[in-house]
């Protein structure tokens, strides 16, 4: 495949690409062209949010290019800013490395094992010294810091912004230093970090990387991007059941962008499942997506118990069961702790979020108040939060 047909391939779906005209003469230099994605292990989870700039980076490989995927354990100590309005939690060590190992098994649901670099940014950052990172620190302005959209803001809010989160950008700039990337791929909100890396690339003498953003994916709420701290995420471990009923729960509207952006369908091929019912559209992409990360067989077993389940109003087969013991030693419990301690729902919060949305049901009755007590019963209690989790307490 030449050049030009390389390029349009890798423009499909792109948000930002810059520029055209030098990734076109790289392209022409036929040699393969090192590409990379970080990624910082803030959660053990992968999420179909990841998946957006995965399938770029894969299209990159099955083209004859490297992938490099950065696993950030140590920028994951700084906690990467963008688009937040707070500073994020600082995680220790032990938890990054958990995270982290197995953020690269996940990883390879999507690329090819064999045509992968998986490096750490610790090998480098820790052995810097105190000199280098003043060094580094001289390369950017407070001013061009604040030309960044959030902390813009959160300066205008008198919101606390930390020196170690100006420091963000440069340091996963210096990743691409390291590595001579010829591109690196992100998200929309990744953009001024990648342009750093093309300054520090520029300053050294060096050919600059290819900055490519792709769009952030909507969440489960259908307004805010895909994220595990706002609990409206689809996970690669997740298992057929929750990642099957989560992708029912998506808006019609939002059914689209995970067409687009997970599956890759072309302008076309969308428009014309338009003209079919939504429901079949979005249970054929549950299905699909289900597929990809299980086989067909399993997906097909969910979309069976789908329906049996939604349209025919029958309850699943194979409910969960939870002894009372189990979840309390007294006779009542409050509703939000019995529906935590089954281990079928995010948080407290995303508990809380669908009684008032009226979403949770018990043995069929609406469940109005969050802090309504469930009280000890002599027969099973069965509970449905939405319409993919049901869990029976037994006696």
């Amino acid at each position: 495949m030449n050049a030009k047909e390389q390029l349009e391939q890798i423009k499909r779906n792109v948000d930002t690409l810059i520029n055209e005209e030098e990734l076109l003469e790289k392209l022409s230099e036929k040699r393969p062209l090192r590409i990379k994605l970080g990624v910082d292990p803030t959660r053990p989870d992968l999420t179909f949010g990841h998946l957006v700039v995965l399938n770029k980076l894969r299209l990159f490989q099955d083209l004859g290019h490297e992938a490099i995927l950065i696993i950030g354990d140590f920028t994951t100590l700084i906690g990467d800013p963008s688009g937040r309005s707070n500073t994020r939690p600082v995680l220790t060590e032990t938890e990054i490395k958990e995270n982290a190992e197995t953020y690269v098994e996940q990883a390879f649901q999507i690329l090819d094992k064999e045509k992968t670099r998986v490096v750490f940014n610790s090998e480098w950052f820790s052995k810097m010294g105190f000199s280098d990172c003043l060094n580094l620190a001289r390369k950017m302005t407070v001013a061009r810091m604040l030309e960044r959209d959030d902390f813009a803001k959160r300066h205008k809010e008198n919101s606390p912004i930390s020196i170690i989160e100006f420091l963000y950008p440069l340091v996963q700039g210096y990743d691409s230093y390291i590595l001579d990337a010829d591109v690196e791929i992100g998200g929309t909100d990744q953009l001024f970090n990648n342009l750093v890396g093309r300054t520090l690339q520029k300053e050294a003498g060096k050919p600059q990387q290819i900055v490519i953003t792709m769009p952030l994916l909507v969440g489960l709420d259908g307004v805010k991007k895909m994220s595990k701290s706002q609990d409206n995420y689809i996970a690669f471990r997740d298992t057929p059941k929750d990642m099957f009923g989560r992708i029912m729960s998506i808006s019609d509207d939002t059914m689209w962008d995970y067409y687009q952006l997970l599956l890759e369908y072309a302008a076309d091929k969308i428009e014309s499942l338009k003209s079919e019912h939504p429901m079949a559209c979005k249970k054929q992409l549950a299905k699909l997506l289900v597929s990809r990360f299980y086989d067909e067989a399993t997906a097909e077993q969910e979309l069976q118990q789908f329906e049996s389940v939604f349209s025919k109003n029958k309850l699943p087969d194979d409910m969960p069961e939870f002894a009372w013991s189990s979840i309390t030693e007294g006779d009542s419990e409050g509703i939000l702790n019995v529906l935590a301690a089954t281990g079928k729902f995010q948080s407290k919060k995303e508990i809380g979020r669908l009684i008032k949305q009226g979403a949770v049901k018990m043995n069929g009755d609406p469940v109005k108040e969050t802090n309504h007590s469930v009280v000890r019963s002599t027969e099973p209690i069965v509970f449905q939060a939405g319409k993919r989790i049901f869990v029976k307490i037994l006696p």
